[in-house]
């Protein structure tokens, strides 16, 4: 198989599924503008209290991206629900105007579900976000906006991700009347195929031998590095933390010295020079960084200076094709996990 310009070969599911995560935007975004549009208005009509997240895994991941999106863009407080007080406490929803925010690959696991039905009772507006678009949660939502990524046959999941947020960055771009976010996110599809372009090859250098790191990012970028932290544990054994590049600061920062790894993701708004001035000190202890910088690309790994929303989306697209990279170089198989499943059902 011919190499890829990591230097894997081109053979796995994963990095065949993320390459075609600028394809699959661009169906996801033909297929929703009018559901999109539609709930944007109805938001703006009927602006909800609080805005509450359903999801597990990868999907709780983009929630998080959603969080910091909303809040900033519309300052309605958005929090993920802890699926367990309704699947295992059995505990109501206070009555009130919200919007719920499912977000779903097979959208089918059982405490994801009781969760959205309480909610649902308790008078929320119901969105689900879900590829599967036949799956139980499409029938609790009030609009379904289908994913549309085409069957993802590997465990770890690509571009059902991207497309959750690129779903929500449309539609919270709609919901703000924001243009210049909504022209971003027009453009994402070649911008992704941009990004899986991109070299990251000096992390598989980098990280092949490590036994731990910790993956930094802050404001939008945060739920790319819990993203990325867990795709190091899923596809190449390799245990890594997730963190704000402000709350490492408060503890977690002590066992950084001389040889630990970091991945870094910066952005060219104001939560990037937050994570630029940690790197700057755990370089200073000797600590072996990676940084993806889209305001300052020569400073390391490569990175597409986009809009502030935008670069963390194009970030994990180059992540993802560096991660397969580093699985194989590891000796693991990225597709197969053990002891995982393509879908995880929780109570």
């Amino acid at each position: 198989m011919a190499p890829n310009a990591a230097g894997a070969s081109l053979g796995t599911l994963m990095e065949r599924e993320a390459a075609e995560a600028g394809a699959a935007v661009s169906r996801m975004q033909a297929a929703n503008r009018d559901a999109i549009a539609q709930v944007a208005a109805r938001l703006r009509a009927s602006p909800p209290a609080v805005v509450v997240t359903c999801a597990r895994g990868s999907s709780d991941h983009a929630a998080t991206y959603a969080k910091y999106l909303i809040e900033t863009l519309t300052g309605v407080p958005t929090a993920s629900a802890a699926l367990s007080v309704a699947s295992l406490y059995d505990a109501p929803a206070t009555p009130g105007n919200r919007l719920c925010l499912a977000i779903s690959q097979s959208g089918k696991s059982p405490d994801l579900l009781a969760t959205v039905e309480h909610q649902r009772k308790a008078g929320a507006f119901v969105v689900a976000m879900v590829n599967a678009e036949d799956a139980p949660l499409a029938a609790l939502a009030d609009v379904v906006i289908p994913l549309k990524a085409g069957p993802e046959r590997s465990v770890a999941a690509t571009k059902s991700y991207i497309c959750s947020l690129a779903a929500i960055a449309a539609l919270v771009a709609a919901w703000a009347e924001d243009a210049t976010l909504a022209d971003a996110v027009a453009g994402l599809p070649a911008q992704l195929e941009r990004a899986f372009e991109l070299d990251w090859s000096p992390a598989v250098t980098a990280l092949t031998g490590a036994s731990s790191l910790f993956v930094l990012g802050r404001g939008y970028g945060y739920g790319i590095a819990q993203e990325a932290a867990l795709k190091f544990k899923e596809t190449c054994a390799l245990h890594a933390e997730s963190f704000s590049a402000a709350e490492v600061r408060h503890g977690p920062m002590a066992i950084v010295d001389e040889a630990f790894h970091v991945l870094a993701f910066a952005s060219s708004d104001r939560a990037g020079t937050s994570v630029r001035e940690t790197v700057a000190e755990f370089r200073s202890r000797g600590a072996e960084v990676l940084l993806a910088d889209p305001a300052a690309p020569e400073a390391g790994l490569p990175a597409i200076a986009a809009h502030p929303a935008i670069e963390p989306i194009l970030i994990v697209q180059s992540f993802y094709k560096m991660a397969n990279a580093l699985a194989l170089a590891r000796g693991c198989d990225p597709d197969s996990p053990p002891h995982l499943n393509k879908v995880t059902e929780t109570l």
